[in-house]
């Protein structure tokens, strides 16, 4: 199976080369490619100098935006299935493999759970995340335990979709629009590392309320 791993990065010069390097020792069959959406720091000379695969947006589009140029990129290469994988060294590729096995056994999404078998504390950030499971639940009846996750493998299907024909980000709420399409969408447990260098947005406020209040009513109205 040909497998592409899609890295969306921006301002990440102090995490992209640990991220890489995770990928290179840890897989060998797995193409990677990184977006560089236009970063304002030195990401794009640390790819340059690295030789790292990468191709350099020509202007910010997001991570929505530079997700769906690795999708689209995936797709007209002939790529089997993708999965995203944060530039900021969160994610681990040692959970790439058994992604790809659920794939092979017919999943048409797989999700990088950190929840499946673990408990969401009380944070404010896992109270929101317990309410879109809930009205993911009530709309589907499919149980997602960590819908905001960003560690999300699609199928060839799948990458046509979110590509070409939805216009919509690989969200919470695209994932109630595939499950009433009867996509299959299975989540395996990952454990995911604390960031390193810079700020997620989740852990700012108002973006983080703006997107919860966005996935909610898109979840409810819109999908």
């Amino acid at each position: 199976m040909k497998v592409l791993i899609i890295i969306p990065a921006y301002n990440e010069q102090d995490n992209i080369v640990n991220t890489i390097h995770d990928i290179s020792s840890t897989l060998e069959t797995c193409d990677y490619l990184v977006i560089n959406d236009c970063s304002t720091d030195n990401t794009a000379t640390i790819l340059d100098e690295n030789h790292f695969n990468h191709i350099d947006l020509p202007v910010n589009l997001g991570l929505s935006g530079a997700v769906q140029a690795g999708y689209k990129y995936a797709y007209i290469n002939g790529y089997d299935c993708a999965v995203q994988f944060d530039g900021d060294g969160q994610h681990e590729a040692k959970f790439i493999p058994e992604m790809i096995e659920k794939i092979e056994n017919g999943a048409d999404i797989v999700i990088g759970s950190r929840f499946l078998n673990k408990k969401k504390d009380l944070s404010l950030r896992m109270i929101g995340s317990r309410i879109l499971t809930f009205l993911i639940k009530v709309k589907t009846h499919k149980t997602i335990t960590d819908p905001t996750s960003g560690m999300r493998m699609l199928n060839r299907k799948m990458l046509f979709d979110y590509a070409y024909t939805m216009n919509r980000d690989p969200e919470p709420d695209t994932l109630v629009l595939q499950f009433r399409h009867n996509a299959k969408i299975e989540e395996i447990q990952v454990s995911m590392k604390p960031r390193l260098s810079g700020a997620s947005m989740y852990n700012q406020l108002w973006p983080s309320a703006k997107y919860m209040i966005s996935m909610i009513l898109s979840i409810i109205f819109l999908a």
